[in-house]
């Protein structure tokens, strides 16, 4: 199962999620809530409690590693997110056919996913530093084969970003979930691969500030 970390980076933190967090994350979701209009972001300290309690319990099974985001120039917590849909590819095939295997120490493939900023976060290099630290820890520390992220077809404004992080599209999956607007949405999926890892890497580092451009 995967080790719980801090993620540390220039501009923010990625710190283990757990129930501390609760009310600095209502406070967060409650700054602007009409920028969630493809998100669906816990409301109130409830939700974000059962949110938070039942992102714990899928780490305890090896499913997913969840974070909150630290915005260090305002040492404030401003959102949530995860690395999520864990599978682990180590030992034998499982048996029946479908069934999941066994928990290893480090995934095979994750999904980047549940991310959410408070309004004053967003547009501001917050999620890009953030998905730099899950993505460095995906591809150089568990040395995963794939990362997949994904979004409502209509987000443009989540796409823009999946796009600009130099993920490749691999398409649109039709009527694919419920949508955080009780639709049935269509999603975006995206894809990263190991070998594609240095040179984004790279690119981001340098966007970032964290390397200079040759």
């Amino acid at each position: 199962m995967p080790a719980v970390v801090t993620l540390s980076g220039r501009f923010v933190r990625l710190e283990p999620l757990s129930l501390a967090a609760v009310d600095d994350l209502v406070a967060a979701s409650s700054e602007d809530r009409s920028t969630y209009g493809f998100t669906r972001v816990p409301n109130g300290r409830d939700e974000m409690v059962s949110y938070v309690e039942a992102a714990l319990a899928e780490q305890a099974e090896g499913l997913t590693v969840p974070f909150a985001i630290r915005w260090l120039n305002t040492d404030r917590i401003v959102g949530a997110t995860r690395l999520m849909n864990l599978e682990y590819w180590q030992g034998p095939m499982p048996w029946p056919p479908g069934s999941r295997g066994a928990v290893g120490e480090v995934p095979s493939v994750a999904d980047i996913g549940y991310t959410w900023l408070a309004a004053s976060a967003q547009g501001t290099g917050v999620n890009r530093e953030s998905k730099f630290l899950l993505l460095s820890l995906a591809f150089d520390t568990w040395n995963v084969h794939r990362i997949t992220l994904k979004a409502d077809v209509r987000n443009v404004r989540s796409r823009a970003a999946i796009e600009g992080i130099g993920a490749h599209f691999d398409g649109v999956r039709r009527a694919e979930s419920r949508g955080a607007d009780d639709t049935v949405r269509d999603t975006a999926f995206y894809s990263i691969l190991r070998e594609e890892w240095p040179a984004i890497r790279d690119r981001l580092a340098q966007r970032l500030g964290l390397v200079e451009a040759a």
